[in-house]
């Protein structure tokens, strides 16, 4: 990965000079954080780390700490410059999760119950079964259904994330107001099926905001990235309600787009594949398998792929959101997308 036609340096000197002289180095970053010049030498990496660094405010506790997170940014790195050599439907890039090695990225960032704990006993039928006509693609973020893109943080909270922009998306469709909600209430209250940072699942949510009576606003219980005590508000703050919520049959493509075509859908998929971590644009269908492990919602679709919202920042993908192929021709879907979604159901 790295030629030896660099001026030959004891990389450890070379490494501590660097915490003073590159720090104010600014790097021009590409679409993909890097550039191929980056990586034809160890004083290109090294100037390439302080500049990503800063960018993203990095700070570690010891010069130790920053060799070990050298060394996964390297092996990072040339995973990221590998795949994009071979991959032409999606690319990778450099993001704030560069430093992290993927057992690390998979215990702070993935948050999904075993799918074998999750009873699929909605109370109701599935309400869109005989819709006929599909639009070819639809877009809630254009129709005004879907919030700005949320981070979690390095709490597996991941199955609230989904749960609340699905609620935000139905109470827009039938109130006409986007309105943000309160994932830490979630987090803190619904404790009874959900582990708070220590991961959930959407249909358990979904039935404690009917029995809870509704979900704070975000301004008035906002986010921690952490458990905290729950806080009873009901009597001084607005509250947006759900009267259930429904599951789209398992395993059935068509039937998560004649959802998806009338509301947001909370989705779940397996992300701990290498490439989730560092995806950054394009079609999306990389290796992955079933074993679902974490939340999301589906905002809509196109042709060949499904617009699914992360909650990961917006620096994460395409501005937090990431397009996941479609008609694979495996029941379950890209990422076990088709395994279990569903979606809550309000009244006009």
């Amino acid at each position: 990965m790295v030629s030896s036609s660099c001026p030959n340096k004891l990389f450890l000197s070379l490494f501590t000079i660097s915490l003073l002289a590159f720090s104010s180095i600014a790097h021009d970053f590409s679409i993909l954080g890097y550039s191929t010049e980056d990586l034809t030498c160890i004083d290109k990496l090294i100037i390439l780390f302080e500049s990503w660094l800063a960018k993203h405010g990095k700070v570690y506790e010891s010069i130790e700490e920053k060799l070990h997170r050298f060394e996964i940014f390297k092996d990072n790195l040339k995973h990221i410059d590998d795949t994009n050599k071979k991959v032409t439907d999606y690319w990778l890039g450099l993001n704030e999760f560069a430093d992290l090695s993927h057992e690390e990225f998979k215990s702070m960032y993935l948050g999904l119950n075993s799918v074998s704990s999750r009873s699929r006993d909605s109370p109701t039928e599935f309400s869109y079964s005989n819709v006929v006509d599909l639009p070819t693609s639809v877009d809630w973020r254009k129709k005004g259904a879907v919030t700005t893109v949320k981070n979690q943080g390095g709490c597996g909270s991941c199955w609230a994330f989904s749960t609340v922009a699905a609620v935000e998306g139905i109470n827009q469709i039938v109130t006409g107001n986007l309105t943000s909600l309160s994932e830490q209430e979630l987090i803190d209250c619904d404790t009874t099926f959900n582990s708070g940072c220590n991961g959930g699942l959407m249909d358990y949510a979904f039935a404690f905001i009917v029995k809870n009576q509704g979900l704070h606003k975000e301004d008035d219980y906002p986010y921690l990235m952490e458990e905290g005590e729950c806080e009873s508000k009901k009597e001084t703050m607005e509250v947006v309600t759900i009267n259930g919520y429904e599951d789209v049959p398992q395993n059935d493509e068509k039937s998560l787009l004649k959802a998806l075509s009338h509301q947001p859908v909370s989705v779940a998929i397996e992300a701990s594949g290498r490439d989730f971590q560092f995806y950054k644009g394009g079609i999306f269908n990389g290796h992955c398998g079933t074993e679902l492990d974490h939340g999301v919602t589906a905002v809509g679709y196109g042709q060949d792929y499904i617009i699914v919202k992360n909650s990961w920042g917006p620096k994460w993908g395409e501005k937090g959101y990431v397009r996941m192929k479609r008609n694979t021709g495996k029941p379950e879907g890209l990422c076990g997308i088709n395994k279990m979604a569903s979606y809550p159901t309000k009244k006009k």
